[in-house]
């Protein structure tokens, strides 16, 4: 019965291996594909012989693109929206998880607030006020159209609420009975406690923000404040066929419009890339194992 069951458990496993194999194979040769493609000749492309692997390496794709002034300004645009949009939104997420991760005798007013954010989950008020909203508050054309309307995201801020009142209430005891504050209590114990829960919050934020297109579309007047999302969906190549010089033939017939694009997209996905190591680390659970002691 030993046996059967050491057999099964044997098939289990190799079945489980297999399939996510296949699975992560199925995630990154899409990528690998791009790549290949944003290092290869534009003859090779259009003809479609590249598949894993460049054909006539070039990398006239990525000199012409970091010569590109909207493509690198679009490209600090997105910096700077998830800089300014992760900060603002942890910081809101955080506090608000906080505050109605307590007891209705600790904060009497949390099941209205509670129920106030929920509402925003179940309704929507539509893209016409959305847009409106923006409009009259002068936001339009500016940074901050792409930071403040998203800064809340109430499933995230429910994630914190219950990560927070998973936690020994013994911790925040014993900080008020060192006189410690509520602020204390949530920068110097919760938060250290949550961050898994805060690392995988901020990734996905951090994705969000720079893969959001639609809002930049809607609400930057001008091309030049597009985020990187947004100009990747917009952006073709264009020449000047009247002023061209002799250089900037050689260089057309080098690259073309595929192998720009995949360029783009391979050099827009590596912040994103580089950034998911470092929060690797912390999507791990039980660092509150042990802290206290009853």
């Amino acid at each position: 019965m030993m046996r059967h069951a050491s057999v099964t458990r044997r098939l289990f496993d190799m079945g489980n291996t297999i399939f996510l194999i296949a699975l992560s194979l199925l995630c990154i040769l899409p990528i690998i594909q791009v790549v290949a493609v944003s290092f290869s000749s534009s003859s090779a492309a259009a003809a479609g012989l590249v598949k894993l692997w460049p054909v006539d390496f070039s990398l006239k794709s990525y000199e012409f693109i970091l010569k590109k002034k909207d493509f690198l300004g679009s490209f600090l645009i997105s910096i700077e929206r998830v800089i300014l949009g992760t900060g603002i939104s942890m910081f809101l997420t955080v506090t608000l998880g906080y505050a109605l991760s307590k007891e209705v005798k600790d904060f009497r007013m949390r099941t209205f607030y509670a129920w106030y954010f929920v509402i925003t989950i179940l309704f929507s008020g539509g893209l016409i006020p959305w847009y409106l909203t923006i409009k009259y508050t002068n936001l339009l054309d500016t940074i901050w159209a792409l930071v403040i309307p998203g800064a809340v995201t109430v499933f995230n801020v429910i994630l914190v609420l219950n990560f927070f009142r998973g936690l020994p209430k013994e911790l925040e005891e014993s900080c008020f009975i060192d006189g410690g504050s509520h602020w204390t209590t949530l920068w110097k114990i919760y938060l250290p406690l949550s961050l898994p829960a805060i690392a995988t919050i901020s990734l996905f934020t951090i994705v969000n923000h720079w893969n959001s297109w639609f809002d930049g579309l809607m609400l930057m007047n001008s091309p030049s404040h597009y985020p990187l999302a947004t100009y990747l969906q917009t952006a073709i190549i264009q020449h000047d066929f009247a002023n061209m010089r002799a250089e900037d033939v050689k260089t057309l017939a080098e690259i073309s419009d595929r192998t720009t694009r995949a360029a783009q997209i391979f050099i827009g996905a590596l912040p994103i890339m580089a950034v998911y190591p470092f929060l690797q680390k912390y999507f791990m659970t039980g660092l509150v194992m042990g802290s206290v002691k009853e």
